[in-house]
Parts: structure tokens; C-alpha cells; sequence
């Protein structure tokens, strides 16, 4: 075999142990004894990528990884916001070029929330934007009907 034959097959070899090496490090997993592989501890320690060395296809195929991380973490953050409000529950935001707005929440979306506001309009919110208005006593401002006795 050549020398240049084995220094690509070689080239060829680190890439491929490279990319597996990416792949565990994304999926959190370190090695442990005996070679068997083990979830990392949270946030424990850091992946460093030499990028200079990867080939466009390993550079897209990372990009497309970093992109979906990205997007999980920020539906996580806003399912995260979402979940300090329920259904029914009077809200407040304030939508850029407008006063505020005093609404109530009638449905959860995939990223965002459905408002109703006092005058009848819709608005799909973020929950990070959103606000609690001070709740009044439900016994001030619901009606009393008096039955009569049997």
C-alpha cells in the first residue's frame, strides 16, 4: 500500500471516529469502564469541535443538530411559561404600538396562547410575554339569585 493510500484511509478513519465521537457527545454519553458507555452528568463537561477539520456534509449534519437543539430548548422554555398560566386565567400584555391588554386565556397553542381580550378580540401570545392582573374576589362581581324555599 502507498503512503498516500494509508495516510487517507487513516484521514477517512479519524473522521468517522470523529463524527461517532460527536454523536455520543450530543446524546450526553461518556465512556465508563470497560469501554461501556454511560449518560453524562448534566452540564458536567464540554464538547470541543474542531471545525476546521470537518467536511461540508459533517458541517451541515452538525448545523441541522445545533438548529434542532435550539428549537427543543425554546419550546421547552415556552411550554415551561405556559404552564404558570391556566385556562380561564385573566392576563395582561402589552403588544408593541398598543396600551396594554386585559384578557383571558381560552386556549394553549403548540408556542403560544389564545387570549380573549374584554372587547372580544383574539390574540395568539407568547406566554413570556404575559403578565397576571390582580384577581378580584369572585363574591364582589358575580350576581346573586335568590331561590325561593320549598
Amino acid at each position: 500500500m502507498s503512503l498516500t493510500k494509508h495516510r487517507r484511509d487513516m484521514r477517512k478513519h479519524a473522521v468517522r471516529a470523529h463524527t461517532l465521537q460527536l454523536q455520543i457527545a450530543a446524546a450526553g454519553i461518556t465512556p465508563g469502564k470497560a469501554g461501556i458507555l454511560h449518560p453524562a452528568p448534566y452540564l458536567s463537561h464540554s464538547v470541543t469541535i474542531d471545525i476546521d477539520r470537518l467536511t461540508e456534509a459533517e458541517l451541515i449534519e452538525l448545523n441541522h443538530r445545533v438548529v434542532a437543539r435550539l428549537k427543543f430548548l425554546n419550546d421547552r422554555r415556552a411550554h415551561a411559561s405556559m404552564l404558570e398560566f391556566r385556562i380561564g386565567e385573566k392576563v395582561r400584555f402589552r403588544p408593541d404600538g398598543h396600551s396594554e391588554v386585559i384578557g383571558i386565556i381560552t386556549k394553549y397553542n403548540r408556542k403560544s396562547v389564545t387570549v380573549i381580550t374584554e372587547n372580544g378580540q383574539l390574540w395568539n401570545v407568547a406566554p413570556m410575554l404575559l403578565g397576571k392582573t390582580a384577581t378580584e374576589p369572585q363574591a364582589a362581581t358575580a350576581p346573586v339569585i335568590g331561590l325561593p324555599k320549598k
